[in-house]
């Protein structure tokens, strides 16, 4: 068994999922990289990883098949004899709108649901008995659109919402030996927005976003990154929290009037 603590990231090429192996990575952890499509990004977190002083190993495969769930699993246990810290941070959605229902049919959602919510599921189905005894922590990465009800489209919205009363049940029933807590981020400046719904949009987006958050700005990939690792690698006492990583958009916006004051 490796005396470095070991970490699976779903969705660990691109964006929060790169952003978090390498942080984890400089924490001291290797890493298995899980990624289906973006075979150069994900060699590109690897490397990374590497530079950091790591060992990290690729992982091609799709969470929504629990044959491949299990493989990763099978594939960090094989290198390193132990498993510390589950990410599942895979997740896709569509950009049809959340009003436009009819742009949307029962494959869509299903698939959807397969990689936000049962991916989930299957991997940590797979991964329970090794994070059990390492007395390890899962961290989902879900949305504000689960907590809020908004988002890019009612099947995004719904699964993240599923995947945040996951997250309070796994945390329940994996106690005391596992932590288990999902971190739910608004805006992202990754190119999640930008493959969506293009560049202009983005940019629109985010303004309007920005200006509405009480805190006047959007997150990074290494903002949600920071958050995660500190789910996973300390918050020794935190379970079962859904951590709203939005710049306050939960709030509301805020009012500004000026009260005179009294004479």
């Amino acid at each position: 068994m490796s005396a470095r603590k070991a970490a699976i990231v779903t969705g660990g090429g691109t964006g929060v999922g790169a952003a978090t192996a390498l942080l984890l990575a400089k924490r001291g952890y290797s890493v298995l990289i899980n990624y289906s499509k973006s075979e150069d990004d994900a060699k590109a977190s690897e490397r990374a990883c590497r530079e950091a002083g790591a060992d990290a190993l690729l992982g091609r495969g799709d969470v929504a098949e629990d044959r491949d769930c299990r493989r990763l699993v099978e594939a960090a246990l094989s290198r390193w004899g132990r498993l510390d810290v589950l990410v599942n941070n895979a997740g896709i959605s569509t950009f049809s709108g959340s009003g436009n229902w009819d742009a949307l049919d029962a494959a869509v959602f299903q698939r959807i649901y397969a990689v936000n919510v049962l991916g989930a599921f299957q991997m940590v189905r797979a991964a329970a008995p090794h994070l059990k005894a390492a007395r390890g922590a899962i961290v989902n990465v879900s949305s504000i659109a689960g907590a809020l009800g908004i988002g890019s489209a009612v099947p995004y919205i719904a699964s993240k919402g599923a995947l945040n009363s996951l997250t309070l049940h796994l945390a329940r029933t994996m106690a005391p030996e596992v932590r288990v807590n999902a971190v739910c981020p608004g805006m992202i400046t990754t190119r999640w927005f930008k493959d969506g719904i293009g560049e202009e949009a983005t940019r629109k987006l985010q303004a309007a976003y920005e200006a509405s958050a009480p805190l006047a700005t959007a997150c990074s990939a290494e903002d949600v990154a920071e958050a995660i690792v500190w789910l996973a690698d300390g918050a020794r006492t935190v379970t079962g929290e859904i951590v709203l990583l939005d710049s306050g958009v939960h709030l509301g916006t805020a009012m500004r009037a000026v009260v005179p004051p009294r004479s």
